[in-house]
């Protein structure tokens, strides 16, 4: 017999116990002789004549039309529920704004069938918020000895090289942030061309970035802190803006920023080659006297000495802003010691050290304002100066520089004296 009884059965059923009720002792007996008769169970049939009964108004209960109503009812409620669970289930990468890869996604469909959930409620939520995917796809996608797309196996190869090079593993076993992971799309496309793979499109970059939730850091727009000199020697402007230089140690820019600590204030000044954007030297105090941009000229003269190419006298532009440590007597005569020449930045300017503003951006974006160079929260000067110890040799050695074509400062400055230096050829 079907599981859906006729519902003409069943009217006939009910009509026959009706008209012949009274002919019996009692509805049940009346019940189980049709119900002979018909065929059908007689429980099934004093059911069905009892819902008569209520639907007629001769007896208490409730109607046919309000079962119908409240199965209705949970239907929808078990459906809702469904879909929440779905839902919750695919927070995780639908809240990224982009459509997840296939792959992704039909791991999770696989998920979700585990549990319980059909294939189609899946589909159906995923299209609602966007992630358009009919279930003959999945099925598809599930068939044995399918081929699959080219595209996919790449999108899957990017995935493994991006997240190698954007985490590290710590020697206790835990995974960070690797300074590689401060990327943008634009950087970690060709970072990703450098070491592993160089034909890897900057889509499929894109979107692996996107799979691993990585956002390329953004400097903020911070407050200028010079305060120019009033009683100080003040130099030309010699550079006036034009930030270029056609060999090292022609031209060096300089200044220093600020970061917040437990113990208050500390002050980091830099001194950078415009040649090759390469931080020569540099120097953290918790206060701005004059030795704070004293000691990294010192450190400069001797790191380029120490590299085997000294400055040559007079060559050398020492350009930075009208600030009262630049300006003063002692810097001043230094310069002069060191036959190098001074030049300073016109007052009010908002480019008139434009290189260097932008190196202090990078430098509180990368290093202060995350926790990739530093664990915890900065305590004391000691803590800044690890950090920005770890900042700047990442910077000089590894980080990947758009204006000097991709490659590290370092890296830069090696081809050049290369260049000038040939190896001898074989005669």
């Amino acid at each position: 017999m079907p599981k859906k009884i006729d519902p003409e059965l069943k009217a006939r059923a009910v009509r026959l116990v009706t008209e012949h009720l009274s002919e019996y002792p009692s509805l049940t007996a009346a019940s189980a002789a049709v119900a002979k008769q018909l065929g059908v169970g007689r429980e099934s049939v004093r059911r069905w004549v009892i819902q008569a009964q209520v639907d007629a108004g001769g007896r208490d209960g409730v109607t046919s039309e309000e079962l119908e109503q409240i199965k209705s009812l949970k239907s929808r409620v078990r459906r809702l529920e469904e879909d929440n669970a779905i839902l919750k289930a695919a927070t995780g990468f639908l809240r990224r704004g982009a459509r997840p890869p296939q792959p992704m996604i039909m791991g999770f469909i696989d998920t979700m069938r585990a549990q319980g959930h059909a294939v189609e409620s899946v589909c159906v939520v995923l299209r609602e918020q966007g992630c358009q995917v009919a279930a003959r796809t999945y099925r598809s996608w599930k068939q044995t000895g399918r081929t699959i797309a080219a595209r996919t196996v790449t999108d899957a190869q990017v995935v493994d090289a991006v997240r190698d090079i954007a985490w590290t593993t710590t020697p206790h076993g835990r995974r960070k942030l690797a300074p590689e992971g401060l990327y943008g799309r634009r950087k970690m496309t060709a970072y990703v061309r450098r070491t592993t793979m160089p034909a890897a499109s900057a889509g499929a970059v894109d979107r692996a970035m996107r799979t691993l939730g990585l956002v390329g850091v953004r400097r903020d727009k911070g407050t200028r802190t010079t305060i120019p000199a009033k009683d100080g020697i003040r130099a030309g402007d010699l550079l006036n803006r034009d930030f270029t230089a056609n060999a090292p140690n022609l031209v060096w820019v300089t200044d220093f920023t600020y970061a917040r600590t437990w113990a208050g204030f500390v002050y980091v000044a830099f001194i950078l080659d415009v040649f090759s954007q390469r931080i020569v030297a540099w120097h953290a105090a918790s206060t701005k006297h004059t030795d704070l941009v004293m000691i990294p000229l010192r450190m400069a003269i001797w790191q380029r000495e120490r590299d085997g190419h000294p400055r040559v006298p007079w060559q050398l532009i020492h350009h930075s802003d009208a600030g009262s440590q630049y300006t003063s007597i002692r810097l001043t005569e230094h310069l002069a010691l060191e036959e190098i020449r001074p030049s300073i930045g016109s007052v009010g300017d908002a480019y008139d050290n434009a290189l260097m503003e932008t190196v202090n951006g990078l430098y509180k974006a990368e290093c202060i304002r995350t926790t990739v160079f530093h664990a915890g929260p900065y305590k004391t000067l000691a803590d800044v100066e690890y950090a920005t110890a770890g900042w700047v040799d990442w910077y000089n050695t590894r980080r990947l520089h758009g204006s000097l074509g991709n490659v590290p400062p370092i890296e830069y400055e090696q081809a050049h004296y290369a260049a000038l230096n040939p190896e001898p050829q074989p005669v």
